[in-house]
């Protein structure tokens, strides 16, 4: 399995990947010139031993690469694990690259995330951030149906400016933005990995991106059992 579906048109497309569990360990162990040709019981208690030591270098030579295809709210929280990558990893520079299609040079039908009116949350009682329970269905469809005509609303002066020529890097100043999908490819160290999933799988993380998380988690989970097991835990 490649690919898998997210929220109500978006995906995960694992692209490309490099390295396995044994490249963990033959990195680890290369000071001692010493290299595994199949992973062993003994690897594995290496693995679990660099995981719950902190010696997390021997991750980083397992690289992995999605396309990635979520609304911009999504992509930009998502954006400051790369940003911060190279302070996190401790290197001079970032082991995690990002590119992203942009409507500077693109026009295609723009799409945009409408939540169901069964899933609308509510504010949470006792923090500024998050979402609590579903609000009722009867106030749902309302907002279902002022987010679409919104977005229509958009559509329509976006086009209408395309139309009189405007060039589509300012005609893109119509959309909607926070609801609109964006296709991007992540590619980044199966340790930064790792750190993503343990913030984003996280029951107080925003629900959307947690969707995101897991898929990113069921795709990579099958090319490194044991090391996911031991940096992820029990998400």
């Amino acid at each position: 399995m490649s690919f898998i579906e997210v929220l109500d048109k978006g995906y995960v497309r694992l692209v490309n990947h490099m390295g396995a569990d044994l490249t963990v360990v033959n990195a680890a162990r290369v000071s001692y010139a010493k290299e595994s040709t199949e992973l062993s019981d003994k690897d594995i208690r290496l693995i679990r031993f660099l995981a719950r030591e902190g010696h997390t270098s021997p991750f980083r030579h397992v690289m992995l690469q999605y396309e990635i295809y979520a609304p911009l709210m999504v992509a930009r929280q998502w954006w400051k694990y790369v940003v911060g990558s190279a302070h996190y990893e401790g290197t001079g520079d970032s082991l995690e690259a990002w590119n992203e299609s942009s409507r500077r040079y693109i026009t295609e039908e723009p799409a945009f995330y409408i939540p169901a009116s069964g899933e609308w949350r509510s504010q949470p009682a006792h923090s500024k951030q998050g979402s609590g329970e579903l609000l009722p269905t009867e106030q749902g469809h309302k907002l279902t149906a002022e987010l679409r005509e919104y977005i229509e609303e958009g559509i329509r002066k976006y086009e209408a400016a395309l139309n009189d020529g405007v060039c589509a890097e300012q005609a893109r100043l119509f959309l909607p933005a926070y609801g609109m999908y964006v296709r991007w490819y992540w590619t980044a160290s199966l340790q930064s990995i790792c750190h993503f999933l343990n913030q984003r799988l996280e029951h107080d993380a925003q629900k959307e991106i947690q969707e995101y998380a897991k898929a990113i988690l069921e795709l990579s989970k099958p090319l490194y059992p044991v090391s996911l097991d031991e940096l992820v835990g029990s998400h």
